[in-house]
């Protein structure tokens, strides 16, 4: 079964904890070969950008989302260590600035979208202008409609004039959020990864697993689909990551583009 098959978020999404710890890529728990395979792909993933970058006229958008220790770092690492940077941006969005909030909610998400031949990839986006605002109670129920109606507006008008879109929950359990926290706490070269704001939105874990799972129903769609992918396990992570990013590249059937017919007789001296 193809990863895209695999990891498509169901009509009503249920993000449990058991789930999170699957390893549906992975003949038994090996990690060795979880890392391998990714290795494999990574080329992959190396040489269909390049030709991405060659015809400049599509783009893809990777939007990678998970509650707090999820791996979205560590998976932007992983998955472009081959890549060309030239044709690659990552783009993370934190909590917008004093000119951000001046203009509507998703004016710092469209300036960012990719370039025609261009891998964006969003390390959280505008889908924290509909969780967080749920989560505290600061958008009434008329006011989250209208946001994730936008939202599907915005998704749709990206697709119809020529942006592949792949939207990526990193799933990880309440127990392994926790191993995380406490390994940036015990660990001081990993101070700087922590912040104590994640535990007061530990706090509220069941209220951003609904948040999630509400977001993801109301904005799946086939031209800008979800995928729930189990993170517990970081090496299957990166696996499931980058062979849904190949099946998208190989889907577009990119080509290189054609040749210049007044260079066929051209001789360097």
């Amino acid at each position: 079964m193809k990863a895209s098959k695999r990891f498509r978020t169901p009509a009503q999404p249920n993000l449990k904890d058991a789930d999170a710890a699957a390893t549906p890529l992975c003949a038994g728990d090996d990690p060795k070969r979880d890392k391998a395979e990714a290795k494999r792909l990574h080329k992959t993933i190396a040489a269909l950008q390049e030709k991405l970058y060659a015809e400049r006229d599509r783009k893809v958008l990777i939007v990678l989302q998970g509650v707090d220790c999820a791996g979205k770092d560590g998976t932007v690492h992983q998955l472009f260590r081959k890549i060309n940077p030239m044709g690659l941006r990552p783009v993370r969005f934190d909590v917008p600035t004093s000119i951000e909030t001046a203009r509507d909610y998703l004016w710092r998400v469209h300036r960012q979208v990719p370039r025609q031949g261009e891998i964006a990839v969003f390390n959280r986006s505008h889908y924290e202008d509909v969780l967080h605002p749920l989560v505290y109670g600061q958008l009434d129920g008329e006011a989250l409609a209208q946001r994730y109606a936008h939202i599907r507006d915005f998704e749709r008008m990206l697709a119809e004039t020529g942006t592949v879109i792949l939207k990526i929950f990193l799933h990880i359990s309440n127990e392994e959020q926790r191993k995380r926290l406490q390994a940036r706490i015990d660990h001081p070269e990993k101070h700087w990864k922590f912040d104590p704001e994640d535990l007061k939105h530990r706090e509220r874990w069941d209220d951003y697993r609904h948040a999630y799972e509400r977001a993801i129903a109301e904005t799946d769609a086939p031209h800008a689909p979800w995928y729930i992918v189990p993170a517990d396990s970081k090496p299957h992570r990166d696996l499931a990551v980058a062979a849904l990013l190949v099946e998208a590249l190989e889907a577009m059937d990119l080509q290189w583009p054609a040749g210049d017919a007044k260079l066929a007789k051209l001789k360097v001296r």
